[in-house]
């Protein structure tokens, strides 16, 4: 600016004849106060300052793009040479010069597709065309091409040869295991003519509780009793706590259950007056049974044990005997199930802990008519410690937890000859936590209440060894 001001002084020097007529004033304090008026041809000081700003700004402008140019030069270089190296592979797998993979296929396609990226964000951010950048997207699309069709064309079958390979070697892999394990023999329903359980298939998921994913607790089944009605399913949601068994629905069919319709709804809650409740008719735990047209399950609050008459819905209860109940010595994964119902081959079973017992778990012999333990066994595996048990042919089985999707069938009783021990068969599950396992002996069939979900499991024996 000091250049600017030295020559409006010049200007003004040069045209002091021109002033006229210049008037002043003295204010109160001595000082003199004057105006001048300077002629139209005064130097335009101001409109220079506006071209000197401007023109700074485009020198900042100029210099921001030539650095961009720069970076994209680089650039431009940098994918040159990594497209005359995609041009010299895909030269020598056009001469078959080595062996292609399927993988070598996608490494190409993959750093292709980031040249053609990067060639399309050039391009748009240059307003007018650039020949370098023309002619490497051209040649970026025409070796794109080529892969593609060097891939679907495969001239030796390579890639179709060793997927032939593989899928034979898996074959015959397959074919070996199957060879070398024993075909489970066909048992009659209802027999006991084998050796045991040897395997459980993969988990069979019917579908959810109709009350839905928060009714995580509960049972379900159909008639384990020989004579029973097999057509007829059962589902018991317990409250959402796992606690009470106050409603159940019965489907006259498998079809039916599946649809959700044409079921028979009882509710085991009797209202009475001044808004009071009757429970005693209700259940408690998922430890429910269904045979020869009644279920049976641990009465709500007590140590009983409750017959429901699917029929005629007349509750018959029993005392059992020395039985903790209220959550002392449940299953490690379903609370509430202290006395836990079961049935097989052989008829109508108990499975609960006492303390004398320590906790340990009790197998009853239960008459179905009467519900009298006629007879009991002592087994030494803590309750608690398993997350359910089940019975076969007068075996009980307990289970326990492995992970979130594998539960571990590790214990097992013989009511038979009284001997116990460990065993490892692993079940596969859908949900974590089994609030409810039965088996039914009409099917060979597992039914689990997981979490909320129907499930079923086949069951295959052994065979009996052969007569020497």
């Amino acid at each position: 600016m000091l250049p600017l001001i030295i020559l409006a002084v010049c200007v003004l020097h040069s045209h002091a004849a021109s002033l006229v007529n210049t008037t002043g004033a003295m204010d109160e304090l001595g000082f003199c106060h004057c105006s001048v008026a300077l002629p139209d041809n005064t130097f335009p000081a101001d409109r220079l300052e506006i071209l000197e700003i401007s023109n700074k700004d485009l020198s900042i402008s100029v210099q921001q793009e030539i650095t961009k140019m720069k970076s994209y030069q680089a650039t431009l270089t940098e994918y040159l040479l990594k497209l005359k190296n995609l041009t010299r592979r895909v030269d020598v797998i056009e001469m078959g010069g080595i062996a292609y993979t399927e993988l070598d296929f996608e490494l190409l396609k993959l750093e292709i597709r980031e040249m053609e990226s990067l060639v399309i964000r050039l391009r748009e951010s240059m307003d007018g065309s650039n020949v370098l950048v023309e002619t490497l997207y051209t040649e970026v699309h025409n070796i794109s091409i080529m892969v593609s069709q060097l891939e679907s064309y495969d001239k030796n079958n390579v890639l179709a040869v060793r997927r032939e390979i593989a899928l034979l070697r898996k074959r015959l892999e397959d074919c070996e295991k199957n060879q070398n394990n024993e075909v489970p023999p066909q048992i009659n329903y209802g027999s006991c003519s084998h050796g045991g359980i040897v395997n459980i298939s993969k988990p069979f998921v019917v579908q959810l509780n109709w009350l839905g994913f928060n009714y995580k607790f509960g049972a379900w089944g159909k008639d384990s009793y020989a004579a029973g009605n097999q057509d007829v399913h059962w589902v018991t949601p317990l409250t959402t706590d796992g606690r009470m068994m106050n409603i159940i629905r019965y489907y006259p069919t498998y079809d039916n259950l599946l649809l959700y319709k044409g079921a028979t709804e009882k509710v085991l809650t009797k209202n009475l007056a001044y808004n009071n409740y009757d429970y005693s008719s209700c259940g408690q735990g998922g430890g429910i049974i269904m045979f020869n047209s009644s279920l049976y399950y641990n009465c709500y609050n007590s140590r009983d044990i409750c017959k429901l008459n699917a029929d005629t819905n007349g509750v018959e209860r029993k005392t059992l005997t020395d039985a903790t109940f209220n959550n002392r010595f449940s299953y490690s994964s379903s609370t509430w199930q202290d006395i836990d119902l079961a049935s097989d081959e052989n008829g109508l079973w108990v499975i609960y802990s006492t303390e004398q017992n320590a906790g340990n778990i009790v197998i009853g012999k239960l008459n179905s008519s009467t519900l009298v333990v006629e007879k009991t066994w002592m087994t030494s595996q803590y309750k608690p410690g398993a997350t359910n048990a089940f019975i076969v042919c007068g075996v009980l089985y307990a289970t326990r937890t492995l992970s979130t999707r594998k539960e571990e069938i590790f214990y097992m009783y013989d009511t038979k000859t009284g001997q116990e021990g460990q065993i490892s068969i692993i079940l596969d599950k859908m949900m974590e936590n089994v609030q409810s396992l039965s088996y039914n002996p009409n099917d060979h069939k597992l039914y689990m209440y997981n979490d909320g979900y129907l499930v079923t499991y086949n069951i295959a024996f052994k065979s009996l060894p052969k007569p020497v």
